[in-house]
């Protein structure tokens, strides 16, 4: 009998330590989830083979090991991404640099910080007909240019167009949905259009047009605007409160796209599970179109990917703030904060190709 009681004793004892060790655990876990720093991320457009590198960085733990819990949204245009992270309903998110530049010149402080340049070359382009009156920039007056509201090349039309002469008062302009861009202008509703190349250039494809000989293309970069275009950018409020987040953020985005680079068919796999009506094929092709064309440059092979040379980004504010007549001629640390990028080392991109 007095076997069976310490038995039973024993028992008692080994289902309090267990419920104790497992309660602990729960608490324990529940605290590592608690400390996760969430941030409510969105990218520039509709869910895109270019975004899969942010997705990587969430499938393959790169956020969750940097102590983040990122929410990511689709987005609406590369200038839209601003005004979204400053109303504060984002805290980060893929987006374009001249629209921090227009805000930081009209509204100092209240502009977000771009930390990671992804865009080196401008993908800024008009596209017409081939069969078009519009062979150049100049035939552009009093014909309909089309763009989506938040998009940053039609932004960034009265820069280029006054830039080379052209009031931009003497085009009309056509604002659509993202979706519709290259429609409307098959359609022939409006007679140009402003586009990301790599957006247009691959919905073509998908709709049976031949990009190079169906349609004139007009590339900004061609017209004196050398700019930089698209990276990451985060809230003023987040870099003051949460440095190591921002350097977590950015540390796990690049070690993403240099790996989505090099294997863009597990790139592709990963976002047909975000959007599985997306086209592999074309997706792919968009990917590897915008690093080999936009993402890599002589500069980045210089100085890194997510880097940027000031005196070339100060040349560009300059050229915004005298197209736009903007109050405030922001500093090249109001725009971009180089702090938070990993060493060189860990930033080169190289295609393998």
């Amino acid at each position: 009998m007095n076997l069976l009681l310490a038995n039973q004793r024993e028992m008692s004892v080994k289902s309090i330590l267990a419920a104790v060790f497992a309660g602990t655990l729960l608490i324990v876990g529940s605290a590592h989830a608690q400390d996760k720093t969430k941030i409510r991320f969105t990218l520039d457009w509709k869910y895109q083979g270019i975004h899969a590198f942010v997705f990587w960085a969430q499938e393959k733990g790169y956020f969750a090991a940097e102590g983040l819990d990122v929410n990511i949204d689709q987005g609406t245009g590369s200038a839209a991404t601003v005004t979204r992270i400053v109303s504060g309903t984002y805290d980060a998110g893929f987006g374009d640099v001249n629209a921090v530049i227009q805000l930081a010149g009209t509204k100092p402080g209240e502009q977000p910080k771009m930390v990671y340049m992804v865009y080196n070359k401008p993908p800024f382009a008009l596209i017409t007909k081939a069969s078009s009156p519009i062979k150049s920039l100049k035939d552009v007056v009093g014909r309909k240019l089309g763009t989506p509201a938040g998009g940053a090349a039609g932004q960034l039309f009265p820069a280029l167009a006054k830039s080379n002469g052209i009031d931009p008062a003497s085009v009309p302009v056509v604002n659509m949905a993202p979706n519709l861009q290259e429609q409307m202008l098959l359609t022939d509703q409006v007679d140009f259009s402003a586009v990301f190349t790599v957006t247009s250039y691959i919905n073509l494809l998908g709709m049976k047009v031949d990009p190079d000989k169906d349609i004139r293309w007009i590339f900004y970069s061609d017209l004196g605007l050398d700019l930089y275009s698209n990276g990451i950018m985060v809230s003023q409020k987040l870099v003051k409160e949460n440095p190591k987040a921002v350097a977590g953020l950015v540390k796990a985005l690049n070690r993403a796209l240099i790996e989505v680079a090099q294997q863009p068919d597990a790139a592709m796999a990963i976002m047909m599970k975000v959007e599985p009506l997306m086209n592999a094929d074309l997706e792919k092709k968009r990917l590897l179109y915008a690093v080999k064309t936009h993402f890599v440059s002589p500069e980045t092979d210089e100085i890194g990917i997510g880097a940027i040379k000031p005196e070339r980004m100060t040349k560009a504010i300059g050229t915004l703030v005298e197209t736009y007549t903007l109050p405030n001629t922001p500093a090249v640390a109001d725009i971009f904060d180089p702090s938070f990028l990993p060493p060189k080392s860990a930033r080169e991109l190289k295609l393998a190709m």
